[in-house]
């Protein structure tokens, strides 16, 4: 049973400290603000992602190459370009996709 809930739309949540997290996104609360630039986060987690393009940090590299990221996900989206892994499908004609973004491209020509 999760006891705390959202009472703008119901959502429930395990944790007092995620129903937090979870009511900026109605509110639109973003605490967490650039040093660099001045952009704001509703997220800690957010920010710091965000500072690292303002000090060039890239502690993500890529095993295959001498590629890095500064974020996990930009690596792992790369990491496919080497593998030929394409865990992206299209439901209506099985089409198969190294990106979500490709694979939301590629439906448009279905509609």
């Amino acid at each position: 049973n999760k006891p705390f809930k959202c009472e703008i739309c119901n959502t429930r949540f395990y944790r007092k400290c995620h129903l937090q997290v979870h009511i900026r996104s109605h509110t639109g609360d973003k605490p967490f603000k650039c040093d660099f630039c001045n952009a704001r986060f509703s997220r800690k987690p957010h920010l710091k992602d965000h500072i690292k393009t303002h000090t060039g940090e890239k502690p993500f590299k890529c095993e295959f190459c001498d590629a890095r990221f500064n974020r996990r996900t930009y690596l792992n989206d790369h990491i496919s370009t080497h593998t030929g892994e394409k865990p992206f499908k299209c439901e209506i004609c099985d089409a198969r996709f190294n990106h979500n973004t490709n694979l939301k491209r590629h439906i448009r020509i279905h509609t």
